[in-house]
């Protein structure tokens, strides 16, 4: 699984959130997906600001950012296999006698032997971060690294280059000067990655171009621009469409099929064309059949509600509660009534729609043991 550089620079509490932020970006440290601030997202008739739309990317393509964790290489993790599975049992709330019988493994107090040791590992870890971060202020004769570009399909040692390294390399593969010809494409990886680093220079960002222009401007550099143009793209300096006409600059304005985006003109078309229907509508306990009753200025938001529920960040505590002890899909959602709009003369919505969920409040009295609503 790859893991960008923009990760490995990340703080803790970010890591811990799962993305970063930029003046104009949320950027997801799972992923590298870029969600722009200022803009309403719709997904499934929820409304989403930023922030929260990245958090809920966060959960729909990775589950958690600890799911996404566990599922590191060990190498990176410092993790084996064994360990690995003890933290997601754990991270689930099984208790060490639900742990020991599902891994079939010694005893409970083996697996309180093995949360201790956990612990002891995260105590080293502490310290060893600390340590490094103090390194940092007094190791000056340290080697400085190049920061490998954003769009990297892999990041390994070879981009362990220093500025000093790289300046060698240039020197000695473009003896005219960087905008002057390759002498040889005949070299190390490490080398590869800095001169392509170089090459790209030579192409504008946010225009796409023909394979023919891209061949132009590689004959350019070397005469073999066939091996240039295809390691640009296996190296993720270049984007291309899958039949191989058209090329750009990755993380770019431009999707996989070469089309400039405008995505913030789009979210906000889609934003005007969704109509919205005011209602009221029910949540039903099937196994107690106790109910909730709530109104809504959009009926399109009944799926945020599901996931807040879900989430356990639904303000009603007694409905949370047992969502908790009889589980999600002993819920069921339904719309009760739209409210009707008229269309001509003054029209207060909000009004209307209070004294509609007064009438169904009235109707099905979902209090006490009928329901969750609370009397005001």
């Amino acid at each position: 699984m790859k893991v960008s550089e923009l990760f490995w620079s990340a703080a803790p509490e970010e890591l811990r959130c799962g993305f970063t932020q930029d003046e104009d970006y949320y950027i997801c440290l799972l992923c590298d997906k870029k969600i722009e601030k200022g803009i309403i997202y719709p997904d499934e008739g929820v409304f989403y600001e930023a922030e929260k739309y990245m958090k809920y990317h966060i959960e729909k393509s990775h589950q958690s950012v600890f799911e996404h964790l566990t599922q590191l290489d060990k190498k990176l993790t410092g993790l084996s296999d064994h360990q690995n599975k003890l933290l997601r049992l754990f991270y689930e709330g099984k208790s060490d006698a639900e742990v020991q019988k599902e891994m079939g493994i010694g005893s409970s107090s083996t697996i309180r032997n093995h949360r201790f040791a956990l612990k002891e590992k995260e105590k080293q870890a502490k310290v060893y971060l600390v340590m490094m971060e103090l390194l940092k202020e007094k190791d000056r004769g340290g080697p400085k690294f190049v920061t490998p570009h954003d769009t990297a399909t892999m990041v390994d040692d070879r981009y362990n280059v220093t500025p000093e390294e790289r300046e060698k390399i240039l020197k000695k593969y473009f003896p005219y000067g960087t905008h002057g010809p390759l002498k040889t494409f005949v070299m190390k990886e490490k080398s590869k990655i800095v001169v392509l680093g170089e090459i790209v220079k030579r192409f504008q960002k946010d225009r796409t171009y023909h394979e023919k222009e891209v061949n132009e401007i590689l004959k350019t550099v070397y005469e073999d621009h066939v091996t240039l143009r295809r390691y640009l793209v296996e190296y993720g300096f270049m984007d291309r469409k899958a039949d191989g006409s058209q090329y750009w600059l990755k993380n770019s304005e431009f999707d996989k099929e070469g089309n400039k985006m405008d995505r913030k003109m789009e979210l906000k078309q889609a934003y005007k064309e969704i109509k919205t229907e005011a209602g009221i509508y029910q949540i039903k306990n099937i196994k107690n059949g106790k109910i909730y009753v709530e109104s809504t200025m959009n009926l399109k938001t009944i799926n945020g509600k599901k996931i807040e529920l879900e989430r356990g960040h639904h303000w009603n505590r007694l409905l949370q509660a047992d969502l908790k002890e009889h589980g999600p899909e002993t819920f069921e959602f339904e719309v009760l009534e739209v409210l009707e709009k008229k269309e001509d003369g003054f029209f207060d919505e909000k009004d209307a729609l209070k004294k509609l969920e007064q009438k169904w409040l009235e109707k099905l009295q979902p209090y006490g043991e009928r329901g969750y609503n609370i009397k005001k």
